[in-house]
């Protein structure tokens, strides 16, 4: 497999997809799906272009998978914007049409079950991102956050190296979507207390893989993971989703990439910060911070025995926290473990 290449970048005015291969969200929380689209166009100025399953709840994976096809198949459709995640985006991938997909390669956004397209788009040499929601991010309740809009636009407009930056402040308790009233304003956040390094003092640079770890977990299960050749000096770019598996199960899931080869292939891994709060599970701030450090703990352990050498950076803003740094997938990123730096390439 050659490596990924990135595809053309969209501009002001035009047109975007905005898709629901994953779950039809849209069709529950049509108020915040709107904001999302409303600030799409305001914020960045595009114009977001439905398709039939983008507000359509329990979709066949097949017509989802069409409606992913069509979009990359539009010659005026210049990127594509997956609504939110799921969780049986592994039944759509198969249905889709490489030949369509390869000819007429788009940007994609989407992260959490998304990681099943963006590791699709990798396999057949698409640079991706990892990050960007309609609902989640563009729909933030109260304002849209400066990092997370500053990267997003970025991503969408630019090409060149981009440095992620600590955020001052995070949070990962969402306001409820069944609210609407709640929009108005902005969500709890929390001190930043920056990124978290360990390993040696050294520079690393190479192409992006991974993603939400509980999907990437599904796709070795599937065998739809590149190769260990293939990811040889690679960097795992991993975090976990609001279903928020234990320590025990994050432990797991590395050790298991281990034993399958992998986690020696990676000279780096970026982890993203964890989330630590769901409205099933209402950890109190010093309950998620001691959440954080066994989830750290644990993707420690499980690298020593495979790599103990990797540079590890810990607590990066990319996953189901707020902000949301985007990442390219397949795509470059340096990790300065020298300067504590890391900077991608868009």
């Amino acid at each position: 497999m050659v490596s990924p290449s990135y595809p053309a970048k969209p501009k002001p005015g035009d047109r975007v997809a905005v898709v629901s291969p994953s779950a039809g969200l849209p069709a529950l929380f049509p108020h915040v799906y709107e904001l999302g689209l409303r600030r799409l166009r305001t914020e960045f100025g595009l114009e977001p272009v439905e398709y039939p399953t983008t507000r359509e709840l329990g979709a066949a994976p097949r017509d989802r998978a069409r409606d992913l096809t069509a979009a990359f198949a539009d010659p005026t459709i210049t990127a594509v914007l997956a609504t939110v995640g799921g969780d049986d985006l592994i039944t759509v991938t198969p249905h889709l049409d490489d030949d369509v997909l390869r000819a007429n390669p788009k940007p994609y956004f989407g992260y959490s079950d998304n990681t099943n397209v963006l590791n699709h788009l990798y396999r057949l040499g698409i640079v991706a991102y990892h990050g960007g929601s309609v609902l989640v991010h563009l729909g933030r309740s109260g304002r849209p956050h400066p990092l997370t809009f500053d990267s997003l636009r970025a991503a969408l407009f630019t090409s060149d190296w981009y440095e992620l930056s600590p955020a001052r402040e995070w949070g990962d308790r969402p306001n409820p979507w069944t609210e609407p009233e709640t929009l108005a304003h902005e969500p709890e956040m929390l001190p930043g207390e920056g990124w978290r390094w360990q390993g040696p003092a050294r520079v690393v640079q190479g192409r992006t893989w991974g993603g939400c770890l509980e999907i990437v977990h599904w796709l070795l299960a599937a065998d739809r993971v590149p190769s260990v050749d293939e990811l040889t000096g690679s960097v795992l770019v991993v975090e976990t989703s609001q279903e928020m598996p234990s320590a025990k199960e994050v432990f797991r899931i590395v050790r298991n990439l281990g034993e399958r080869g992998l986690l020696a292939a990676f000279p780096a891994v970026v982890v993203g910060r964890p989330k630590a709060w769901d409205f099933g599970k209402p950890l109190t701030v010093p309950e998620r911070r001691a959440w954080g450090e066994a989830q750290r703990d644990a993707i420690t352990r499980a690298l020593a025995p495979y790599n103990p050498d990797a540079v590890v950076v810990f607590d990066v803003d990319l996953g189901h926290t707020d902000p949301q740094l985007i990442i390219p997938y397949g795509g470059e990123i340096r990790v300065d473990a020298i300067e504590g730096r890391i900077a991608v390439r868009y």
